[in-house]
């Protein structure tokens, strides 16, 4: 693929900045996999330095979904600036976000707002599933440790598969958006109602 051609599919696939994509593009002409990977690489090192900037900007996304309206999403998304917060790739990832509560039913944010007791509770449950499999202890506890992992993948906001994608979870996408925006973004709060 000309490079022409390569630098201007990445641009549309990836939202990136112009220099970004060229520089992709210039770098693995003939490998759109390896330069779409690239930039994701760039821009997630870019969100990285933007982590620890104070959010306090960003926009309330209120979804209602299906024919009947039995589901409502309300998600707050914070960013540093009030320009940001205007931006439409911004408010389109906040759009996709409630449309993502609202779908896989997330219980927290990330794995961090996840108390120990809960997690306690999760592998007293896992281990008296497993008291009667004749397994060995330390399988027991990998298998437990397996089955943490699905449920934090499950019920973590942040780790959660993309609908649209599932290549990409949550946090791929923040990344993502943070390094092109040249922000911090965080994921403040959400609230899911069904009837």
């Amino acid at each position: 693929m000309p490079t022409t051609k390569l630098f201007i599919k990445l641009r549309k696939l990836t939202g990136a900045s112009l220099s970004l994509c060229r520089e992709a593009a210039e770098k693995y002409p003939d490998d759109e996999a390896k330069a779409l990977e690239y930039i994701k690489q760039k821009l997630q090192a870019r969100a990285e330095k933007f982590a620890g900037r104070e959010t306090k900007n960003g926009i309330i996304e209120v979804y209602s979904h299906g024919q009947m309206k039995n589901i409502g999403v309300m998600v707050e998304v914070l960013c540093q600036t009030d320009f940001v917060a205007k931006n439409p790739d911004f408010r389109h990832f906040a759009h996709e976000l409630a449309l993502q509560i609202a779908s896989m039913n997330p219980l927290y944010i990330s794995r961090e707002d996840v108390s120990e007791e809960q997690v306690e509770t999760l592998k007293a449950s896992y281990r008296e599933e497993l008291k009667d499999s004749g397994k060995p202890d330390q399988v027991i506890d990998k298998i437990i440790e397996g089955k943490l992992e699905k449920w934090y993948k499950e019920s973590c906001l942040l780790e959660q598969e993309y609908y649209r994608d599932p290549d990409k979870t949550i946090q791929d996408l923040l990344r993502e958006l943070s390094g092109t925006l040249g922000e911090n973004i965080k994921i403040s709060r959400f609230i899911r109602w069904e009837i």
